[in-house]
């Protein structure tokens, strides 16, 4: 009696807690639904259709106060030629804060962090320092005014999290300028003159870039002794010991001479095998010469598996080191080769993933079907296999695509739609002001992030929409960046992109210049009959009949994916 009594109380127990149980099974799933429209498994990250952006880390966001002033650099600048307190700690919070997610990036770049020189520089543009982060005068630190060593792993830790990659801005060919309290490196590390007259393979990298920017022997397999001066600072600030073992472990390991450009490999790759940097931008590339290149990206890419099988549960995926490569004025129309005038050079042929194409601020006005097939061929055929990243503005073009900020959903349909990785410079989906009173040169491109105007100015919050729309779409579908394309109707404009690797296939349908309202699509042959699709632009469903799809919105973009 008292088993048959215990077995009914069991059995009442079990029934009136399985709502329960449930419910705390379902409670989970609704918010991963939530929190991850798009899991990060079922979409792969592919650098040849990034979205990256592009930030100077001064001028982006100023998350600690206490770090604005180092160095006693006090001294009056020209207009946005001093440092403004930018730094990564202000990145990170605007990760944090959802800011790059809901622009659809996923990657960012940001300008050098390591320590730059103390001093400032007159140039004719006006008092400088070094706020920009291409003036080096210690690889093995950071710029305290950028933050710590600690806090670039934070933001490298926090990218990861909401599936940004972090790519590292790196400079291996010059030092920073000689100031008043920064001396020159010594002779058998820097050349000081000529001044490159960029007409020749030998007078582009045998030389300074500019005058007093200090040029690094990457050619020279010397072996050269550390500079006395960065001994002393190492020495001062306790580390002497521990940067003199490691560099004796790298040389044993990697048979490399005491050369310069392997000092500096060390040091920057020690930020991917410490932090798990994802990739290197890499700065002023045609001026050294190409073997150099294939040596970095060996030696990061070395550090990045080293990093990987330390922290196996911090991997995002299976994608190999990335390099690209600034080599200024290169173009996607000449195909891998870069022309010196007495000798073409492939960097691609030299450890470079993709190229910075400089081609897309000429090409912005012409039709989108000129624009879109050209690029879609050109990736698909010269280039297949390799990529470039494609921008319209950045911080050192003094001649950018709509510099007067007049064409905010032009630049934005050219840019994140056209085929190769898009690099959104900070502020292009604010029309962030790039004719600043009173600057000289390149510094116009440079002021501090529009924050205030994307909360009160309401053209301003249309045009973050449109961005942050076509941003999404880009980083939710590689067939944007990654894809062939193919028109599907002339009037009103509609194009196909189709991404296929391994067992991933991706189609999206486009339309732009539509008719506001009533709307209709041509997709035959694309989209099957009964297709069930939704337009990610206006969230409206939609279903393929007799070749089309027809539906009504306000806009005059359709973004149309499939329904999952």
């Amino acid at each position: 009696m008292h088993k048959l009594f215990a077995l009914v109380l069991v059995l009442f127990i079990f029934i009136s807690c399985k709502p329960e149980k449930k419910e705390a099974i379902k409670q989970p799933v609704i918010a991963a639904t939530q929190n991850t429209p798009e899991p990060e498994n079922t979409v792969p990250f592919v650098w040849e259709g990034a979205n990256i952006y592009f930030m100077l880390t001064d001028r982006f966001n100023n998350g600690n106060k206490d770090n604005d002033i180092n160095f006693n650099r006090t001294n009056e600048t020209g207009v946005l030629r001093g440092f403004m307190g930018g730094d990564l700690v202000g990145i990170t919070a605007k990760i944090n804060d959802g800011y790059f997610t809901d622009l659809g990036i996923n990657a960012i770049w940001f300008t050098p962090v390591v320590e730059q020189v103390h001093g400032d520089t007159d140039e004719s543009t006006g008092n400088t320092y070094g706020y920009h982060g291409y003036w080096t005068k210690d690889w093995t630190s950071l710029d305290p005014n950028f933050g710590t060593k600690k806090e670039l792993e934070n933001l490298v830790k926090t990218a990861h999290s909401k599936g940004i990659r972090v790519l590292m801005d790196v400079v291996l060919n010059h030092t920073g300028p000689v100031t008043n309290i920064d001396p020159v490196w010594p002779d058998e590390w820097v050349r000081t003159e000529p001044t490159c007259e960029f007409t020749t393979y030998e007078n582009t990298t045998a030389c300074t870039l500019v005058d007093n920017l200090p040029d690094i022997y990457t050619e020279s397999d010397e072996s050269v002794e550390l500079p006395d001066a960065l001994l002393a600072k190492w020495k001062e600030e306790g580390r002497l010991s521990n940067e003199l073992d490691e560099l004796q472990l790298f040389f044993q390991r990697t048979g490399y001479p005491r050369a310069p450009r392997f000092y500096i490999m060390k040091w920057l790759t020690d930020y991917v095998n410490d932090l798990g940097i994802d990739g290197f931008r890499v700065d002023t590339v045609k001026h050294v010469n190409e073997n150099a290149w294939e040596e970095l990206y060996k030696e990061a890419s070395a550090a990045f598996e080293t990093w990987k099988k330390k922290h196996p549960n911090e991997v995002l995926d299976d994608n190999d080191f990335f390099m690209v490569g600034e080599v200024y004025n290169y173009n996607i129309s000449g195909g891998r080769e870069f022309d010196f005038g007495d000798k073409k050079v492939d960097f691609f042929n030299h450890g470079f993933n993709s190229l910075i194409n400089f081609e897309l601020k000429r090409d912005a006005d012409k039709d989108y079907e000129s624009i879109f097939k050209k690029y879609s061929k050109l990736l698909h055929t010269k280039l297949k296999d390799k990529s470039v990243v494609n921008y319209l503005t950045s911080h050192d073009d003094g001649e950018p695509y709509d510099k007067e900020r007049k064409k905010p959903i032009r630049s934005a349909n050219v840019l994140l739609l056209t085929p190769g990785a898009s690099q959104v410079y900070y502020g292009d989906e604010s029309s962030r002001d790039l004719t600043i009173e009173g600057t000289e040169g390149d510094a116009t491109l440079r002021s501090f992030m529009n924050w205030n105007d994307q909360d009160s100015l309401p053209g301003t919050k249309q045009i973050l929409s449109h961005w942050q729309k076509l941003g999404t779409f880009r980083k939710n579908h590689p067939a944007i960046g990654a894809g062939k394309h193919k028109r599907l109707a002339k009037k009103p404009y509609v194009f196909s992109r189709t991404y296929i690797k391994d067992d991933f296939k991706d189609k999206v349908v486009v339309g732009l210049d539509l008719p506001k309202g009533k709307k209709s699509l041509w997709v035959k042959g694309f989209f099957g009959e009964g297709t069930k699709l939704h337009d990610a632009y206006s969230d409206t469903m939609v279903e393929v009949k007799k070749g089309k799809v027809i539906f009504e919105s306000e806009f005059d973009v359709a973004l149309l994916e499939l329904v999952q």
